[in-house]
């Protein structure tokens, strides 16, 4: 196992101007053109009532700033927590709230909405903040939802990334865990594949300022499970805790980087924008 620690200074990816003043959960990936696109939740008014649209950011590398490019998913309605993979000559967006939307697109800049299935989903097991891993055989979805009036981490699998069957909870809270909020203290999963074991970073916070970049990483051999979190009072224990909030994992050039964004009245590294910082294991 290794454990991932923040080895660099945060320093600004992509900062928007003309289409909101912050970005909070984002997406990262390289598009059909070589370039690196992020699309995030934004707004000006700061509060998740206004955020209708995500913002869209361009750049070359991980190593240079985002270009700001326009809006995404501007239909009117609330977009929240984007992610987007690729199957072979498409783009595929998963985002939020409940029920789960989809939009598709071949170049990154038009996006048209399909629909999706999810087979025997929980009642308020799937709610917002959708990533999808690509495994040896099939694609595996994590969406952070409420379960036992805890938060959750729900995995659901689909060989077409269109039909999705609930494989289980990955991650729980047990009825000691310490973060108890109506919505669910668990956001913005990410699952990294790196030597055998499977990493599962997800933010834990009651969006107050002392828990708000409060991301815990778990590591399990089973992407589908990672057990049961009860804080300091038994089950599974966080090989790290980053201070960072909706994180990205990303991978360039042999190295690895983490990103960290929010609302502009918390306490981030740099406010307004997404940051960045590269991301080693020991």
């Amino acid at each position: 196992m290794k454990i991932p620690y923040i080895s660099g200074e945060w320093r600004i990816l992509f900062k928007p101007e003309k289409n909101g003043n912050y970005v909070n959960d984002h997406t990262i990936v390289v598009g059909p053109d070589g370039k690196w696109h992020l699309f995030g939740i934004t707004s000006f008014e700061g509060t998740p009532a206004y955020e209708r649209y995500f913002v869209h950011g361009v750049g070359e590398s991980l190593e240079t700033q985002f270009i700001e490019d326009g809006r995404a998913i501007d239909k009117g309605t609330l977009a929240w927590a984007p992610c987007v993979i690729n199957k072979e000559e498409n783009y595929y967006m998963f985002y939020g709230p409940s029920p789960t939307s989809l939009a598709v697109s071949f170049d990154m800049y038009e996006w048209f909405g399909t629909n999706v299935i999810l087979k025997n989903e929980p009642l308020m097991g799937a709610h917002r903040d959708h990533f999808v891993l690509k495994t040896d055989d099939k694609y595996l979805m994590y969406v952070v939802g409420v379960y036992k009036k805890r938060g959750a981490v729900s995995c659901f699998s689909s060989a077409d990334l269109i039909t999705w069957d609930f494989e289980g909870y990955a991650l729980t809270s047990g009825k000691d865990a310490p973060l108890t909020p109506a919505w669910g203290a668990m956001e913005s999963p990410y699952v990294v594949y790196k030597e055998g074991l499977y990493y599962l970073f997800v933010t834990y916070t009651d969006c107050s300022d002392d828990t708000y970049c409060n991301t815990m990483v778990f590591c399990s051999e089973d992407p589908k499970y990672f057990g049961e979190y009860n804080g300091e009072d038994g089950g599974v224990t966080p090989i790290t805790v980053l201070n960072a909030h909706a994180p990205e994992i990303l991978h360039e050039n042999g190295k690895y980087y983490i990103t960290t964004c929010g609302w502009r009245s918390k306490p981030l590294p740099n406010i307004g924008v997404v940051s960045i910082a590269t991301l080693d294991w020991k």
